[in-house]
């Protein structure tokens, strides 16, 4: 799979839950979207701790658990890294995806607090405060201010970590699209369980109609546990 699959995953849920709930059902995706970047960053952290590594930023930007598809397809850096760390991303495949398959008015609501959820549920004390528009609303690049320095020592390690653990902490987009539908169906079900499986049903027959019915069963081969 690939990153649009957890892209359109996210956006047609967010589209069914919001037709069929309006604000509330707006509230209810942002709920889900904070518990899945809360797992995410815990899952994270203790990989890190497993290793016998600390929780702070450094390990944060080195056990990221995903890659770009292909090489070109994101382009991201650092605007500076001290006082505080500010990164950019000028070219964004989640954005491209939704915009692709015209939805990106439901799958921007991914952008609202999804890097900020990932980093409180990581415990290091970055706190990931966007100072742009996001290029999902409108911006021309999103930008976000960690509130802490990544010294030069740090970027080192960084580095090095990185060419330690290859792929290791990486998840595939199968996985991440299946966290993505676990976290979100979840808290649809317990919003709205009158009509929960409605939106769920509308949102998964759009999917196998853009990706396939193998590439949803793959989703269902992942148990919430794993997340």
């Amino acid at each position: 799979m690939r990153i649009e699959n957890q892209a359109m995953m996210f956006a047609l849920l967010c589209k069914y839950t919001v037709l069929a709930h309006g604000e509330e059902g707006r509230a209810a995706i942002q709920e889900g979207m904070k518990q899945y970047g809360r797992e995410r960053g815990a899952r994270m952290a203790a990989r890190a701790r497993a290793a016998g590594d600390p929780v702070e930023l450094w390990t944060n930007q080195a056990y990221g658990e995903w890659k770009p598809d292909y090489p070109g397809q994101m382009e991201f850096g650092n605007v500076r890294t001290e006082p505080t760390l500010v990164t950019y991303i000028s070219k964004c495949a989640w954005c491209d995806a939704w915009k692709k398959y015209d939805i990106l008015e439901y799958g921007r609501e991914y952008c609202v607090n999804v890097d900020a959820a990932v980093y409180e549920g990581f415990g290091c004390g970055a706190v990931c405060t966007p100072t742009t528009t996001s290029m999902s609303w409108g911006g021309e690049r999103c930008e976000f201010d960690w509130g802490l320095p990544l010294s030069e020592a740090d970027r080192q390690k960084i580095a090095a970590k990185k060419v330690e653990l290859g792929t290791g902490a990486m998840r595939d987009f199968a996985f991440h699209t299946a966290h993505i539908y676990c976290a979100i169906t979840r808290v649809i079900c317990k919003r709205f369980p009158e009509d929960s499986i409605e939106i769920i049903n509308k949102a998964t027959a759009d999917y196998i109609a853009l990706f396939g019915q193998d590439e949803f069963d793959q989703i269902l081969d992942f148990s919430a546990d794993e997340f």
